[in-house]
């Protein structure tokens, strides 16, 4: 099985959306830009967030078993995919990619 690194690219945030809809929350998310882990097996790395990970499992599983190649050419690299986490207020795009 391959590993796959998963590395925290950018946060965006919808603030119209958040004044709207969302109850004021003290604490949202403890992922930084620029952080990585490494899934070995197809298994969600520690410390990364379980919810993101909710978003981005069956790629990085698919990528473990040495799949690629999603939606027919999507990604410059076949062996990678761009994922968001669910967070519809401030979601995170997460770059993941097959390193052996």
């Amino acid at each position: 099985m391959n590993k796959v690194r998963i590395t925290a690219i950018r946060q965006t945030e919808y603030r119209d959306l958040m004044a709207r809809y969302e109850n004021p929350i003290e604490h949202t998310c403890d992922v930084r830009e620029g952080e990585q882990w490494i899934s070995i097996n197809g298994e969600r790395p520690e410390g990364l967030c379980p919810s993101a990970w909710l978003s981005m499992q069956s790629f990085v599983k698919a990528l473990a078993q040495g799949e690629g190649n999603f939606y027919d050419g999507w990604m410059k690299d076949p062996m990678s995919a761009m994922i968001s986490c669910n967070d519809g207020f401030r979601p995170f795009s997460f770059y993941i990619e097959v390193t052996e």
